[in-house]
């Protein structure tokens, strides 16, 4: 499997999965549809699905013109049918989904919004607004209990060498937030010193990004040693977050919430 990650709008991935044995392919998460098709022609695959992760338009918003491009159907969560554009297949837990020889895995995680869903092949997963590198998505349609199910039962769930191809280049002011809750973590200070000089020469224009400069796919094994969301039991993490909200309790739903709470506005 190949993945190509395509800079889109200001900060968004989106991304053309590629089944190296047919040629056929699968476009995730599109907002616009000019970058998507030059990379498309550049490489000379087929689209065959346009996949969504959910209804939100910074990720679905090119959808109707690339499935009339490419005669390819629209797949989303089912309960999505009438927010994604050109929706045309409805898809639930468990479901699988072929692009070419390749099969994705549907893993069904709202909380960002209700009708989230991942696409978890062997070796990556397609998380789109839910989990990012070094941290989640706002809580819009779920809360903190749904979340934490998405991220610390599902998610982590999934193989440590899991490729995490998320929907934003959202990493370095992740992990500057995460280290305020860890600054102990040498896990979090080395990945965030990386990822500084990653971004350091990042070009005016994502459009323009270049392949040194993107700091995605993390992996499944580095979200669980630097991101806060998934380190709800961590002692110093739990000191950190009833030092800043006092009263919060100690289960990992409740970290989780006034965690997100903190994020949103750090």
């Amino acid at each position: 499997m190949k993945v190509e990650r395509i800079p889109t709008l200001s900060d968004n991935y989106t991304y053309l999965i590629i089944d190296e044995a047919t040629n056929e392919a699968a476009v995730v998460d599109a907002p616009e549809a000019d970058p998507v098709v030059r990379r498309v022609d550049e490489l000379g695959v087929r689209v065959t699905h346009v996949l969504s992760t959910h209804h939100h338009w910074d990720h679905s918003g090119a959808n109707p013109e690339l499935a009339e491009r490419y005669g390819a159907p629209v797949l989303g969560h089912s309960s999505d049918s009438d927010r994604i554009p050109a929706f045309s297949q409805g898809l639930e837990e468990g479901d699988r989904v072929r692009i070419g020889e390749l099969e994705a895995r549907v893993v069904f995680i709202p909380a960002h919004t209700s009708g989230h869903i991942a696409y978890v092949f062997p070796d990556a997963a397609f998380t789109g607004d839910c989990l990012f590198a070094g941290g989640c998505g706002r809580l819009f349609e779920g809360d903190p209990g749904m979340m934490y199910a998405a991220l610390n039962e599902k998610l982590a769930a999934l193989p440590d060498a899991t490729r995490v191809y998320c929907g934003h280049e959202y990493t370095q002011s992740n992990l500057e937030f995460a280290v305020t809750l860890e600054p102990g973590n040498a896990a979090v200070q080395s990945k965030l010193e990386a990822v500084r000089a990653r971004r350091a020469g990042a070009a005016a224009d994502w459009h323009d990004a270049t392949d040194a400069e993107m700091t995605i796919p993390s992996t499944i094994g580095e979200e669980k040693a630097t991101n806060p969301f998934m380190r709800v039991d961590s002692p110093e993490l739990i000191a950190s977050v009833q030092k800043a909200a006092p009263g919060t309790g100690t289960d990992g739903v409740s970290i989780l919430g006034a965690v997100r709470s903190l994020k949103d506005s750090f």
